[in-house]
């Protein structure tokens, strides 16, 4: 992994390539590259470990003429980022090049095979195995391109999207993908592939996402050929891509983050809208009309995800179980799949994933649908793997998050469960209309009170200046809240660096609490609604061991905030509406205190936006 982007048609590829990978650069990286072929039908490779603007330089006065191109931006699994070790890799006769997302998993068996036969290796990579393979069938057998790329990918274990190259072919081009995305864009007389989007919109909003094990045959002037593993012709569905330019970049905000934070008040409304009918306090979801009998008559949920998604499962978990009465499991989705889980026919597994493109989450589902379970899906990403893997699911329609940390996802995704778990409920008779009809007045006023919490961001800024000393940071929440202290925690870990952990606020006494003197800050939720007598009581034996407490309290508070070292306040709210305005200020304090240290918010260290790989 992490960016794929190629090029055939009449224009030069390289421009169209190297726009493509700055396009990409938000999914995180380590080194970048490109390959091209010439108009003397010359395979040109130029790649380097950093940034996008360190390959141009490398490229700067160098000849990138020519019409066909792949491009890569890789974060690192096989070997450590180097030039040596970054994509494109060239096979031993230099005639093919490959860009590779993916994990090869049986490449050193392979690789020994080869180095046997004589084939040599420059890098540490399973990527490079891979193109060493397809020559070796080219020769072995004797055969065209397009017959060896099937015959080796009958030979790989494991993930892959990949883009081949011939310089023999020019105008051509060869993808593949299996477990990670690969789309094709479809111009006049010319193709795009990318591994989302967002490189391509510039120029064609005709896609095709190829399915598992799928292979496509790419050349210019050409209809589009798509065949299986098996070699089963198949026929290219055409989409039309509902995605602007406009909402891929920054427009006035410095980073993504800012201005994806900013944005809430109207993806929320965007997440809602169409769903939500305040007159009769009902909601509507067309995918639990579809299903009405199958998700009613489930005796369980399981709630399948991966970091920032499988808080908000937690949150989905309290919410449903509440209004429904159905038991809900939340599942870490890379454990779910590996711990030999009981699932029944009886079972709806419902998989969380901003991109649809989680490796281990689409792992969990196929396990969950082998035994026999209704799967469900809630993801951003229209078209996206599992939005093709599950049986019916909700789009959270807020457009692309390009930020690594999560943000709008998050409350999108809370409010998604949200209006799954009343939907439910009102089928299912399990809450008193009163009740459903107040929270869906007041689920509609969330994104007006979550404006009112943005106004404070300068205040919010200038205290970020005072912990950048903190090297480590306690979260409690209790109830409904909870999850927040794990997501605040993990949004200041992400982007700052700083160590941070979030607890259940009355777990402090069972260990934590050991960690508290004056210099750890601890950051408390605590909302005037639930549990808010225990955690007032959380937040005294904080101060009586002279932590610095800085909470989130309901406008108006008094026992809380002169306890406090620091607070900021939100609107009064449903208990179970409370997480989607208590995580806006902790998502505000981690952005200024990362901006305040330096950091690079948009791209963090080691961090990629889309996790392919396991």
């Amino acid at each position: 992994m992490c960016g794929i982007v190629g090029y055939t048609g009449g224009r030069q590829a390289y421009p169209i390539l190297i726009k493509g990978l700055k396009r990409l650069e938000y999914r995180g990286y380590d080194s970048a590259g490109v390959a091209l072929i010439n108009d003397s039908s010359e395979l040109l490779v130029y790649k380097t470990k950093g940034k996008v603007k360190d390959l141009e330089n490398v490229v700067e006065g160098k000849d990138t003429g020519g019409c066909t191109g792949i491009a890569h931006t890789r974060w690192a699994t096989h070997g450590e980022p180097s030039d040596i070790n970054a994509h494109p890799h060239v096979s031993e006769n230099c005639n093919l090049a490959v860009i590779h997302n993916g994990i090869i998993e049986n490449y050193l068996s392979l690789k020994k095979e080869l180095m046997n036969l004589g084939y040599h290796f420059k890098s540490e990579t399973d990527t490079e195995v891979l193109i060493q393979l397809i020559q070796y069938m080219m020769d072995s057998h004797g055969i065209s391109l397009e017959e060896a790329v099937p015959l080796a990918l009958r030979n790989v274990i494991g993930a892959y999207a990949m883009v081949v190259i011939d310089r023999t072919r020019p105008g051509s081009m060869i993808a593949a993908r299996k477990g990670s995305p690969l789309l094709i864009g479809v111009g006049e007389d010319e193709y795009f592939v990318a591994s989302d989007a967002s490189p391509i919109i510039e120029y064609t909003d005709k896609v095709v996402y190829l399915d598992e094990e799928q292979i496509a045959f790419i050349t210019c002037g050409e209809p589009l050929r798509i065949i299986d593993l098996k070699e089963v012709k198949q026929t290219p569905v055409v989409c039309k891509l509902e995605l602007s330019l406009s909402e891929i970049e920054k427009g006035n905000y410095p980073h993504f983050m800012m201005k994806e934070i900013f944005e809430q008040p109207r993806t929320l409304k965007a997440s809602m809208q169409g769903r939500l009918n305040t007159e009769l306090g009902t909601v509507k979801l067309s995918g639990i009309i579809d299903n009405r009998d199958r998700l009613l008559n489930a005796k369980r949920f399981i709630i399948c995800a991966c970091g920032t998604s499988w808080h908000a499962g937690l949150i989905g978990k309290y919410i449903i179980e509440e209004f429904t009465r159905i038991p809900v499991e939340v599942e870490y989705s890379s454990e779910f799949r590996y711990r030999k889980p009981v699932i029944t026919p009886d079972d709806v597994v419902i998989a969380i994933s901003q991109s649809g493109e989680t490796a281990d989450t689409l792992a969990a589902l196929q396990l969950a649908g082998e035994a026999g379970a209704f799967l469900f899906g809630i993801c951003n990403v229209v078209g996206s793997s599992i939005a093709r893997a599950t049986n019916t699911g909700c789009y959270t329609h807020i457009g692309p998050e390009i930020g690594v940390a999560s943000t709008k996802a998050f409350t999108a995704q809370v409010t998604t469960l949200t209006l799954m778990a009343l939907s439910l409920a009102e089928e299912l008779g399990t809450m008193t209309e009163e009740r459903r009809h107040a929270i869906v007045n007041e689920l509609q006023l969330i994104p007006d009170k979550i404006s009112k919490i943005l106004e404070h961001d300068p205040e919010i800024a200038e205290l970020a200046k005072t912990f950048t000393y903190a090297r480590n940071f306690l979260y409690l929440g209790r109830g409904y809240n909870y999850p927040i202290a794990l997501e605040g925690a993990l949004k200041l870990k992400e982007i700052s660096y700083i160590h941070a952990e979030g607890y259940p606020a009355a777990e402090m006494k069972h260990g934590p609490i050991a960690l508290i003197d004056e210099e750890m800050p601890v950051v408390v939720i605590a909302p005037k609604s639930g549990n808010y007598d225990k955690i007032v009581s959380n937040v005294q034996e904080v101060k009586a061991r002279k932590g610095k407490i800085i909470s989130i309290v309901t406008e108006g508070d008094e026992d809380v905030r002169r306890l406090s070292d620091h607070y900021f306040e939100i609107p009064d709210t449903e208990d179970c509406l409370s997480p989607l305005l208590s995580v806006i200020p902790l998502q505000l304090l981690a952005y200024h205190i990362a901006i305040a240290k330096g950091r690079d918010v948009d791209q963090p260290r080691n961090l990629a936006k889309s996790v392919t790989v396991e």
